[in-house]
């Protein structure tokens, strides 16, 4: 009998509500034994992020070996990589194991606009995180910048999407929430076929983490079993109720968290 158990490789928000800690309260909440190899210190807050503090890729690289010669994790995510050699040593540890699953979220520049990605970086994230990875969850301005195209409609989401995946990545799920309107559509991509997850936004102020939030949820409902269509829709179930849920709490002055712990669900045994 065991724990299902993940890992999250990112950077850490001071205050709750993105990056690491989003991850580990996400893939907790949702029955997963989770684990964390730090990638970067953040001074940060609801407002926005102050500065930020790389960890020594071989720390980094250190505590992903640690975590899976040890707790071997059924699905792992990879979020905030601030810097072209953690970058390196996160793909040369994991290239040493046989991953079930690796959820990629190309953070790149905070909601603030705080640049999260150093410009050399870019281009060893392409070579050798995305053709490791089972999923790339871009918003739509990362999508842009991986892509090398403008995005402001749907069929220029179809075409950044390919070029993405051009690039070695298997699937890419271009998330939404920048369109205009009432309406927000996540767009699944999959050996060239598209599917869509249409849901009413959410109105709150409460959106710090969301996309940190979404590729944990991923990461945990793949390590439970499911196929990543099924995934993904759980997920994105998942990331709706825990908007609503928070969405009349006052934390801090600028954009709050979710509320990830809604209906936390036990440790799963399996």
């Amino acid at each position: 009998m065991f724990y299902i158990a993940t890992l999250t490789i990112a950077g850490s928000d001071c205050s709750g509500g993105a990056g690491l800690q989003a991850d580990l309260k996400t893939m907790s909440a949702l029955g997963c034994y989770a684990a964390s190899a730090v990638t970067a210190v953040t001074v940060q807050n609801t407002c926005g992020v102050k500065a930020i503090q790389a960890v020594a890729p071989e720390i980094v690289a250190g505590q992903i070996r640690a975590v899976m010669d040890d707790i071997r994790p059924k699905a792992v995510k990879i979020g905030m990589v601030n810097d072209r050699a953690t970058i390196q040593a996160i793909a040369d540890a994991l290239s040493e194991y046989s991953l079930t699953h690796l959820i990629v979220d190309p953070v790149m520049v905070s909601t603030s606009g705080h640049s999260l990605m150093q410009p050399d970086a870019l281009e060893v994230f392409v070579r050798r995180l995305l053709p490791m990875s089972t999923l790339l969850t871009p918003n739509i301005p990362e999508a842009e910048i991986l892509a090398g195209l403008r995005i402001a409609t749907a069929n220029d989401a179809d075409r950044a999407a390919g070029a993405i995946m051009l690039q070695g990545c298997p699937a890419v799920l271009i998330k939404g929430g920048h369109w205009e309107g009432n309406e927000k559509n996540d767009r699944l991509y999959t050996d060239g076929e598209s599917l869509s997850f249409t849901g009413n936004a959410i109105q709150t102020n409460n959106t710090h983490g969301t996309g940190c939030t979404l590729s944990a949820a991923i990461t945990a409902y793949l390590a439970r079993g499911e196929k990543l269509v099924e995934a993904v829709a759980s997920a994105k179930n998942y990331v709706s109720r825990a908007l609503q849920a928070g969405s009349d709490v006052r934390i801090g002055n600028g954009k709050g968290p979710v509320n990830h712990f809604f209906n936390p669900e036990k440790l799963i045994k399996r």
